[in-house]
């Protein structure tokens, strides 16, 4: 079900959500660049071309795209790879545009492939120790800039690094970036007018000039319309090929899942439905354009579409305007962003990192099952150190076999391998006899099988598009077993639910997604104990005296 929108293209919401987002996205451009190893102007490149082209294609239609924490992570790894083949950044340019051209390419392909409808089936551990791990990493990577130095190239050697920063310390530069920390964080207790990463980039940057403190600055800006770069794909090297072929499909698959991940939450938030591989077909167009100017890769970026969405943006212009926000920024401003500090975009990027912990899942991880916990360790581990895909290949082999082992311990007539067969919401279930008199007060919905990593969309999905009763029985009779993914599935139906003023009841709880539910507190924080009940005749009884002592009241 999708609600409504406000009509008109250059609405007041659209263009109110895309200056906004625009704004916010500057900082986040600049320092994503730097980061990048290829300059701001590139992070600047990036924003332009895939905000444009993914809000004009995407499937997502609020949705703002950019350079984003992931997809900067893999694309510096990239640069220092293809760099410390070649020789320097100059060197390594056509190898680099060739991979951003082609990692866009390849989204295009999984779109028009239709592997985007596949992003449902990542388990949520998965997803939570990538994340995560992408915060560490963003987090790792910005403690040497932050104290006014050059980052070595990965976070193991970061850490191998330590022992010798403290004799490294620039004392303005760590000034510099506990500054902007602490007003990103305060600037929102005063006033959310302005966003404050904004905020902290102008005044520290302005308090660094006038103070001419010797801090590492951004440096000289390209000025102008930025100018396309094909003509270097030309002169890629062969031997590179390999190379760029295996980060260009890394890039590919990391802004799949960001973008799509991201589309999730719109959805969510404006109770619409995205067009997973129309949207990856966007980002594609946007990614193989900004490849060929010399922009970064991106992706959709959750921060930026909530603030578009809470501006009042609603369809594909509030992208756009945002997109030329940052244009005409950038052809008017150049001058004075090289004089931004490193340090400042630092303490940016720090905050990034921190937003992007799963503090959530960080909680819960002695709650919930311990496959689960385990999956988001071991992803959260290899991301940081090792490699990314490889890190969402391993979680997604061991969720596959903890869940196909639990399987084989819960079923008995099934199949080891059973799997769920489906919502059956036009069929009852022998032992159903609602009275009439309550009948259309009363929606029941039946669960059949375990609820898993693989069916938590779909349920979420059907619960969003439920009609309008005064209360929802949920049967978990036939629920042997519940993973994170439908935990956290339940958690948000019942909200979405309870946001709609319906109230909710379990029944026929068994013991493990009984114990699940209390250990996350679900039950009671978020299901009273009175809305439990094991059998479905004790729920109607206790809903029937409930209904007819409200109407005599």
């Amino acid at each position: 079900m999708t609600t409504s929108a406000p009509s008109g293209v250059l609405s007041r919401g659209n263009i109110f959500g895309g200056v906004t987002a625009g704004i916010v996205a500057l900082p986040l451009a600049l320092a994503f660049g730097v980061q990048s190893g290829l300059g701001a102007q590139a992070g600047m490149y990036g924003a332009i071309f895939v905000g444009l082209f993914a809000a004009i294609f995407g499937g997502t239609p609020v949705q703002i795209s950019g350079p984003t924490g992931p997809m900067t992570v893999v694309t510096a790894a990239t640069v220092a790879s293809i760099v410390a083949l070649t020789g320097s950044v100059e060197a390594a340019l056509p190898a680099l545009i060739a991979t951003f051209i082609l990692s866009g390419v390849l989204q295009i392909g999984m779109g028009l492939t239709g592997i985007g409808s596949l992003i449902k089936f990542i388990p949520y551990p998965v997803v939570s120790g990538f994340m995560t791990g992408i915060g560490v990493i963003i987090i790792v990577l910005q403690l040497f800039p932050a104290i006014g130095q050059p980052s070595p190239p990965t976070t193991i050697d970061v850490v191998l690094s330590l022992g010798s920063a403290a004799s490294l310390i620039n004392i303005s530069a760590l000034l510099l970036t506990a500054v902007t920390i602490a007003l990103i964080y305060a600037v929102p207790r005063i006033t959310k007018a302005v966003p404050s990463a904004l905020v902290a980039l102008i005044v520290v940057t302005v308090v660094s000039s006038l103070l001419a403190l010797n801090v590492p600055i951004i440096g000289d800006i390209p000025r102008g319309f930025p100018v396309p770069q094909v003509s270097h794909l030309f002169s890629v090297p062969t031997s590179l090929y390999s190379t760029i072929l295996a980060t260009a499909v890394t890039l590919a698959a990391l802004g799949a899942i960001d973008s799509l991940l991201t589309s999730v939450v719109a959805d969510n938030v404006t109770r619409t439905k995205h067009d997973s591989n129309r949207e990856l077909i966007g980002q594609g167009i946007g990614n193989a354009v900004a490849g060929a100017f010399g922009g970064i890769p991106g992706a959709g970026a959750t921060m930026r579409t909530l603030v578009n969405i809470r501006a009042g943006g609603h369809g594909r212009a509030s992208g756009v305007i945002h997109a030329l926000v940052l244009l005409i920024i950038m052809l008017g401003a150049g001058t004075y962003a090289a004089l931004i500090p490193k340090a400042v975009l630092a303490g940016v990027l720090i905050t990034v990192g921190i937003g992007i912990l799963d503090y959530k899942a960080l909680r819960h991880l002695t709650r919930v099952p311990r496959g689960d916990a385990a999956v988001m360790l071991v992803v959260l581990v290899v991301t940081v150190f090792f490699d990314l895909l490889l890190a969402v290949g391993i979680g997604m082999l061991m969720a596959s076999l903890l869940f196909m082992k639990k399987m084989s311990e819960t079923t008995d007539e099934r199949s080891a391998v059973a799997r769920l067969s489906a919502l059956r919401d036009q069929h009852r279930w022998p032992d159903e006899d609602i009275p009439a008199e309550i009948e259309e007060a009363v929606l029941v919905k039946h669960l059949d099988g375990p609820l898993f990593f693989g069916f938590a969309a779909a349920f979420q999905a059907r619960v969003a598009a439920l009609p309008t009763v005064r209360y929802v029985v949920i049967r978990l009779d036939r629920v042997p077993f519940v993973d994170q993914s439908g935990l956290y599935a339940l958690e948000d139906a019942v909200l979405i639910l309870e946001s709609k003023g319906i109230n909710v009841l379990l029944v026929g709880l068994q013991s493990q997604p009984k114990d699940m539910l209390e250990r996350l507190r679900i039950i009671p924080d978020l299901v009273e104990r009175e809305h439990i009940f094991s059998t479905f005749e004790q729920s109607i009884e206790w809903l029937s005296n409930k209904l007819r002592a409200t109407e005599s009241a």
